[in-house]
């Protein structure tokens, strides 16, 4: 049970305060999700650094670990599946090949000229490291909470996640999906 006040608690006595006609429950989460967030990316992006990483950097060679060894993965495959532009990730390469941690190499089925990206041997050494490290570092995150608190919130975000995508699929294509949120 939640006996303290905070941040988000008072301002949203003053928007009471100041304009009782608005609904502000949606706040009580939104803006300490927003708050949240914004603390997760600091503590996760300074693990990355112990590593000379940036997130962008990390979340590539991350993506190509999970690939397997040896297995080559396109720029715009890496570009779907960390979810940013292929200029993006042109840039990025760009980085960790000069770094020595991937390499790009043509297509060894593709006569067309595509590249595959690669890890080297010391990029996999690298997230290898670096990875064990950040898990590490998530879990000293979410030890404050206890295991069933944990699984309720995980259960709780895909929910919410699923209905943002599902609204967002509706908003493409005309339609309307959702309800709207209650306080009850």
């Amino acid at each position: 049970m939640v006996t303290s006040t905070d941040r988000v608690d008072e301002i949203r006595a003053q928007w009471r305060r100041e304009r009782p006609d608005l609904d502000t429950a949606p706040m009580a989460v939104v803006a300490r999700l927003h708050r949240l967030a914004g603390r997760l990316t600091a503590e996760l992006v300074a693990g990355y650094r112990q590593f000379g990483l940036g997130e962008g950097e990390f979340d590539i060679l991350a993506t190509l670990r999970r690939e397997g060894h040896g297995a080559g993965v396109s720029p715009i495959d890496l570009a779907e599946r960390t979810m940013v532009t292929t200029g993006a990730v042109t840039k990025r390469l760009d980085r960790l090949e000069q770094a020595g941690w991937v390499r790009r190499t043509p297509h060894r089925d593709d006569g067309r000229g595509r590249l595959v990206v690669e890890l080297t041997e010391t990029g996999r050494a690298l997230i290898d490291e670096a990875y064990t490290a950040h898990m590490a570092n998530e879990k000293r995150l979410v030890a404050g909470l206890r295991r069933e608190d944990r699984r309720a919130l995980e259960r709780l975000l895909r929910t919410w996640a699923d209905a943002l995508d599902a609204s967002e699929r509706g908003e493409r294509t005309g339609r309307r999906a959702g309800r709207p949120v209650s306080d009850d």
